[in-house]
């Protein structure tokens, strides 16, 4: 599926048997590109002043260029399948690491943590703290098989997006376009939602409500190490929530076998960002309507590429090729 064609430099040269490099960018390597070229510019502009702005700036360029630079590498060298594959799973990189890199983006656009008005939504809609209750109901062993099921969250979309590519076929290619536009809107519709409303969540928030701290065999252990990554502002919306449900509707899609596999796993880990203390309710449900939002946008934008393609295959017909009788 490409949104966007361009010819390089080698197809302007008109020598004998000179092939024409065309470089194709998809619709998720358009959002990369201009996700990361986005961030990059607030942080050289209104948020240089943010401790690391100049750093990251430079680190969101970089994975900005990446389609460009691999795509226009793919278009020489047609054979060469790791360059193909780098190109195709770039948003991996780009999901996992700018995630890090979010701090003075965050301090540039609201450095104003939001649990406040999140608790108090919760109270509103709910009547209560999910997080708080959980904690006197859950037994530490269903602790330690919640949280391995939140360490999903890093898995499933692998499977299901190894498991499209494989196929090798054409239908194939085309669902694997689709649910990886539908991963790369959800990543940067999330991420921009962690800067706008920032919060540390019920962990840290509400640590006063809890009599001590999570346990378990394993949960200690798979707890602290969610303690460690560079960026903790990430709650509104639940992206492992939100990631689970784009994952298991495209399970339900294009993989129905792995969609039952993993459904029991996937219901874990939503349980699991309230019983871990992740998340708030309102983090939940706020990330049903983005799915439903970003599941729209790649339904439809894969459907104009799909007839713009169409139209540029039935044009590209040569004459002498239309047969009369």
């Amino acid at each position: 599926m490409s949104l966007v064609t361009f010819q390089s430099p080698r197809g302007s040269v008109p020598a004998k048997g000179a092939r024409e490099a065309l470089v194709r960018l998809n619709a998720v390597d358009l959002i990369i590109v201009a996700a990361c070229s986005i961030a990059a510019l607030v942080l050289l502009g209104p948020g240089r002043w943010a401790p690391d702005s100049l750093n990251c700036a430079g680190l969101f360029a970089f994975m900005a260029a990446g389609p460009l630079v691999l795509r226009t590498l793919e278009s020489y060298f047609p054979r060469n399948r790791l360059l193909r594959v780098v190109a195709d799973f770039w948003l991996l990189p780009v999901a996992v690491l700018t995630h890090g890199w979010l701090t003075p983006v965050v301090d540039t656009l609201n450095p104003f943590l939001r649990d406040a008005q999140l608790v108090a939504a919760d109270q509103r809609i709910f009547g209560f703290q999910a997080s708080v209750v959980l904690a006197h109901v859950v037994p530490p062993w269903l602790n330690d098989v919640l949280m391995i099921c939140y360490y999903g969250h890093f898995v499933w979309p692998l499977v299901l997006g190894f498991g499209l590519y494989a196929r090798g076929r054409t239908s194939a290619s085309a669902e694997f376009d689709e649910y990886l536009l539908g991963l790369g809107l959800l990543f940067i519709l999330n991420y921009s939602a962690y800067s706008l409303v920032p919060a540390v969540g019920p962990r840290y928030f509400l640590i006063d409500s809890f009599s001590g701290p999570l346990q378990g065999t394993l949960t200690p252990l798979l707890d602290s190490l969610m303690r460690r990554p560079p960026f903790a502002r990430d709650c509104f919306p639940s992206g492992h929530t939100g990631t689970t449900l784009v994952v298991l509707f495209y399970a339900w899609r294009f993989s129905r076998k792995l969609f039952w596999v993993m459904l029991l796993p996937g219901i874990g880990l939503i349980i699991a960002t309230l019983a871990g203390r992740f998340h708030y309710a309102t983090d939940l449900l706020c990330a049903v309507p983005l799915v439903m939002v970003v599941v729209g946008l790649s339904a439809a934008l894969t459907r104009a590429a799909r007839q713009r393609e169409s139209e540029r295959a039935g044009r590209s017909v040569p004459a002498d090729a239309i047969l009369r009788p």
